[in-house]
């Protein structure tokens, strides 16, 4: 649990089932002189090393007793509760400016994420965290225009995450992308490395959003829309084409199946056209047809 004391404060519902205190509470809707009985679970440790509030905290997929936070202080620090409840490791100026998220790789806890007020998503690796004094990430991902509120790694692939902003968006990445060459037509707007997909459906900020661990390529994404549309939100479940995410020969190579099954068995109106069942190119059925346009793939 986070929050504006500045504290990190770890709690187990385990306490409560092994035996939590018992404290007095009042009842819905009666005086302050009446209480009931009901449970209440003490913290298992309070964890004190930001400076300022604190806005997001992520376990250690590998061990319920390691997490890392980030603040508005600019930190990501990193706790062990087997070892205290001072900071293990504290990243001074991780970002420019406030940190609002972090999350751990679920298939590989060296690799940390962290989204901030700079607009832009970093990552951490934990075996090389600083650098002169300062945080030192592996890379920095610019594709938002405003605010980053949200990262979160994907359950399925390990290279692969998501991140939302004030600016409306919700980003897909592929670390491993970063680097390599992508053929893209000359005047083609340059696309940020690492940037795969982009889901740009809300209409204002997209204050949170989830990987479905059940159904690969799901996501669910919520934006504020109150500014943009004067009140309420809206929740979007939505998966994107997996022509986007399967390896590039396998598309190809469906997409040239597709084009040749496609590409000439045109019959329309056999009798009256005049068609015969063979290959035309789309300038002879265009003059067939009176001008009608076709768009095809072209002929062979």
């Amino acid at each position: 649990m986070t929050g504006k004391d500045k504290s990190v404060v770890l709690w187990s519902i385990q306490d409560h089932i092994s035996g939590g205190s018992i404290v007095k509470q009042n009842k819905p809707g009666e005086g302050n002189d009446k209480t009931a009985e009901g449970p209440s679970v003490g913290p298992r440790g309070i964890f004190c090393g930001h400076e300022d509030t604190v806005e997001d905290v992520a376990f250690c997929p590998s061990s319920a007793q390691e997490f890392c936070s980030v603040g508005d202080d600019s930190c990501l620090i990193l706790w062990d509760a087997r070892v205290g409840t001072g900071p293990t490791i504290k990243v001074e100026k991780a970002h420019d400016a406030d940190l609002h998220c972090v999350d751990w790789n679920p298939h590989d806890d060296n690799l940390i994420l962290t989204g901030s007020a700079d607009n832009t998503v970093r990552m951490f690796d934990r075996r090389n965290l600083t650098s002169n004094g300062v945080g030192s990430p592996i890379y920095k991902f610019e594709g938002h225009r405003a605010a980053v509120l949200c990262v979160q790694w994907s359950p399925d692939e390990s290279s692969v995450f998501g991140s939302s902003a004030e600016d409306g968006l919700l980003n897909i990445w592929d670390y491993d992308k970063v680097g390599k060459k992508v053929e893209r037509p000359s005047k083609s707007p340059s696309t940020p490395a690492g940037l795969f997909f982009q889901h740009a459906g809300h209409r204002d900020k997209v204050v949170d959003f989830h990987w479905n661990a059940s159904d690969p390529w799901t996501v669910v994404s919520v934006s504020d829309d109150c500014d943009s549309t004067g009140g309420g939100g809206t929740l979007q479940i939505w998966r994107m084409s997996d022509l986007i995410y399967r390896p590039e020969e396998e598309v190809l190579a469906e997409l040239e199946k597709f084009k040749s099954h496609t590409d000439y068995n045109i019959v329309e109106d056999k009798s009256q056209c005049g068609l015969e069942d063979k290959k035309y190119d789309s300038n002879q059925l265009n003059s067939m047809m009176g001008g009608r346009r076709f768009s095809l793939f072209p002929a062979h």
